[in-house]
């Protein structure tokens, strides 16, 4: 039978958990004192009163120093219809200025701006650490901690202690509907002693970016829906927690998200997480050593990531997990047991033949036979052999996905391929266009072994952007990163954990928090997407305006490549280049 009791289901959920509250527990925090501490002489000469100017998105600016650099009272933007731009407004004081409400206001004599589209989000703070070595255990005692800028808090109030600076980000998604054309719009802070108001420009380019289920770059970001049930103490995949998951997948989904994140066994990454990983299908064994799968909890996790517009590939994790350890229920003794099952051995085989069998019909009936990756991590080629050898005798019609190295023995078996960074060399290109002439998606992957680019909490937020342009000059569909909410502990307070650098788990932050980081990968990714149309369009234009548009992009992306942040720091990189698509996207 396709599905099992519901009472098995019960049992498997609490193998994993231990028994939680129904309802969610509001977490309330307090932001971490700075390490770094405060020194007044710092704000002696600070103005009077509450003071504010728009900074730039490439830097984290400090809560406990007022900020330096360039600081503007007005801003001029541009953008295409269907884009999402942002900017960042700081405030600061040397007195305690209580708290401080913020709103957009249109401007008098002006073509009016939809303002309810604007988002005003409170930057926040949290711990982090530093890069040091890279991969493996840390010790948050021994590594140097820090308060950054990254969290983005979904309320446009915050209170303003003295000697503090406070970010606030403002995005503003242009509708595609949008006429093209010039908009003012302006920003009022309002606390017990000042109103302040900045200006702020916006010119929307006669160019459309298609929505993001509609965008051709390949986003890849791994969910993790058990550190949600854990943070939120809910019980696994019960009413509440798939209220929880919804805003997480949806604000997903936003950044053109195409993989749906499914662990068909327990731990397929073993104890890299906080929050392990359970399988989604309940696998079940009896006395005569016949199988039945319970599909109930994936077919509720598919169904609510299509429902929140995820909805083009199925990846399910593993068939070679990372210490080859299996879990499934015992008929017998009304346990689940655990077993290691070698790939290629007589019991990997017997035990996974006969799932292989019974996924498929599965997959079948409900129609997303077509939408399902059997995915790996990670794995060597003789593992891959042996695999590839079992689907393709028991179960011919899975398309494979691999993170990891290129082998060139199973490559033309691999529909989804994602390098590892440390691997990208001259050769990727050669094999990317051939992977891609077989129409067989390849993306790239960061991981804690890389000190730049990277997503980290400490990163510069410019690395995230950049991310895009790199997928864009080496011709790769895309990116993956392992992590979009495997949180730690405290993710609101720290983002450090043992194992990894901080911030290397995870993306975004509880209650469809997103953050900086999040934000700019977004904007690399709408690059990335801007510099494929342009290209398409320029090659159609017979004008030598067009030819030489054409020329200055490849050039520009000829630059690019695995060791250039050794000389030229991000945010140069990505400036430069939106400043190009800037003037580029004028040509008609």
């Amino acid at each position: 039978m396709r599905s099992f009791t519901l009472l098995l289901s019960i049992m498997f959920i609490l193998f994993t958990y231990s028994c939680r509250n129904s309802e969610p527990v509001e977490k309330i925090f307090t932001e971490a004192e700075d390490p770094a501490g405060i020194d007044m002489a710092d704000w002696t000469s600070v103005s009077a009163g509450l003071n504010s100017g728009f900074g730039d998105t490439d830097t984290r600016y400090s809560r406990s120093v007022p900020p330096g650099g360039k600081i503007f009272n007005e801003l001029s933007l541009s953008g295409w219809k269907g884009e999402k731009v942002h900017c960042q407004l700081l405030f600061w004081s040397a007195s305690d200025e209580g708290e401080v409400s913020l709103s957009a206001l249109s401007e008098q004599g002006n073509a009016t701006f939809p303002l309810e589209n604007i988002v005003i989000r409170t930057v926040g703070y949290v711990l982090a650490d530093e890069y040091l070595d890279g991969c493996g255990s840390r010790d948050n005692d021994a590594a140097k901690a820090h308060l950054v800028a990254d969290r983005l808090d979904n309320k446009d109030t915050f209170t303003l202690p003295g000697m503090q600076t406070r970010p606030v980000w403002i995005s503003i998604p242009i509708p595609p509907g949008t006429q093209a054309g010039n908009y003012s719009f302006s920003i009022e802070a309002i606390s017990a002693n000042d109103t302040l108001r900045h200006n702020i420009r916006l010119e929307v380019q006669d160019r459309l970016l298609p929505p993001p289920e509609d965008r051709s770059f390949h986003l890849d970001l791994w969910q993790n829906p058990f550190a949600v049930a854990r943070y939120h103490e809910v019980d696994p995949w019960s009413e509440e927690h798939m209220r929880l998951l919804r805003p997480l997948l949806t604000m997903l989904a936003g950044a053109g998200q195409k993989c749906i994140t499914a662990s068909i066994t327990t731990a397929p990454w073993g104890g890299q997480t906080y929050d392990p990983f359970g399988s989604m299908i309940t696998w079940i064994k009896n006395s005569e050593g016949y199988w039945d799968y319970d599909y109930s909890v994936f077919d509720q996790y598919v169904r609510l990531a299509f429902e929140c517009g995820i909805d083009k590939q199925i990846n399910c994790y593993s068939m070679v997990p990372w210490d080859n350890k299996y879990s499934w229920f015992d008929q017998d003794s009304g346990k689940f047991v655990s077993h290691v099952l070698l790939p290629g051995s007589d019991e990997y085989i017997d035990t996974w033949k006969p799932f292989l069998r019974d996924f498929r019909v599965h997959l079948m009936e409900m129609g997303w036979f077509d939408k399902t990756v059997i995915a790996m991590d990670e794995r060597g080629l003789k593992e891959m052999k042996d695999l590839l050898d079992l689907i393709n005798e028991e179960a011919p019609g899975f398309e494979i996905a691999l993170a990891g190295h290129y082998y060139e023995d199973v490559n033309s078996d691999i529909y989804d391929f994602s390098y590892n960074w440390n691997d990208i060399s001259d050769f990727a290109a050669q094999q990317i266009q051939e992977r891609k002439d077989r129409d067989m998606i390849t993306t790239y992957y960061v991981s804690c072994s890389v000190a730049e680019p990277n997503t980290f909490t400490f990163s510069p937020p410019a690395e995230s952007c950049y991310l895009g342009w790199f997928a864009a000059a080496m011709d790769f569909d895309g990116f993956l990163r392992w992590a979009y909410n495997s949180w730690p502990e405290k993710p609101l307070y720290d983002s450090r954990f043992i194992r990894w650098p901080s911030g290397d788990t995870y993306l975004v932050y509880p209650d469809a928090r997103s953050s900086i980081r999040f934000e700019r990968l977004i904007e690399g990714i709408q690059d990335y997407e801007k510099i494929s149309i342009l290209k398409q369009e320029l090659a159609m234009n017979p004008s030598m305006e067009a030819a030489e548009a054409e020329i200055r992009i490849s050039r520009f992306l000829s630059a690019i490549g695995p060791n250039s942040l050794d000389s030229i720091p991000a945010h140069e990189i990505t400036s430069e280049g939106r400043q190009m698509l800037e003037e580029i996207s004028r040509i008609k």
